[in-house]
């Protein structure tokens, strides 16, 4: 299971009233690509800036580490 969260970029696509498939068709990225991130699984550095440069934000504005919880017995 990946830490990485895309929570954010969603809230984000939401605030500029854009859909999943509106940013796959402008950052010219597969639907694989596509449903990675929509499991919250790893994808490139260049998808990440990619959507960066579509979207004009940071990628602290798209994308969160979570930290693992682990629990010692």
């Amino acid at each position: 299971m990946s830490n990485f969260s895309y929570e954010k970029l969603w809230k984000l696509l939401k605030k500029k009233k854009m859909k999943k498939e509106d940013l796959r068709l402008k950052i010219q990225i597969s639907s694989a690509t596509s449903a990675r991130l929509g499991k919250n699984q790893t994808v490139s550095m260049e998808v990440l800036g990619k959507i960066c440069e579509a979207l004009n934000c940071d990628i602290g504005d798209i994308v969160e580490y979570k930290k693992s919880e682990n629990k010692v017995r």
